[in-house]
């Protein structure tokens, strides 16, 4: 539906969705329902979807809940594989190890504030991180 608004041949379309299709190995699920496929191929054809339109800045909210460790890791290569091609990426979840793991900053809001703000390292080891949200004992 995204590819339909887009200025693009119809051929040019096609060729747009094989290619994300194949870039995030989800060729095999092409025509399944939504409703059908596991949280990893939902996680991996949002993301897919999301690149159509080709952005500079892709927003994603909660990219590792509610799927396995698998799939979280395969998710994370796909964020580092697109920042390597130069996307912005902005990310909004609570499995801190995860997120922290991949990024190059990272802000700690609490109460609607930001709190926090810097390097994994920083935050990891600033007191005010660990004060509202990681804890003392936090490791990665």
């Amino acid at each position: 539906a995204i590819l339909e608004t887009l200025p693009l041949s119809k051929h040019e379309r096609r060729q747009r969705c094989d290619q994300l299709l194949h870039q995030f190995g989800i060729e095999r699920i092409a025509k399944n329902q939504a409703l059908t496929l596991s949280g990893g191929e939902k996680r991996r054809l949002t993301i897919a979807r999301s690149l159509v339109t080709k952005p500079k800045l892709l927003m994603l909210d909660e990219p590792f809940s509610g799927v396995d460790p698998i799939a979280v890791y395969d998710v994370q290569q796909i964020i580092v594989n697109l920042r390597k091609l130069g996307l912005a990426i902005l990310i909004t979840d609570h499995n801190v190890r995860e997120t922290l793991s991949i990024v190059d900053r990272a802000y700690l809001i609490y109460e609607g504030r930001v709190e926090s703000e810097g390097t994994k390292d920083f935050l990891i080891s600033d007191p005010i991180s660990r004060q509202l949200y990681l804890g003392e004992r936090f490791k990665m």
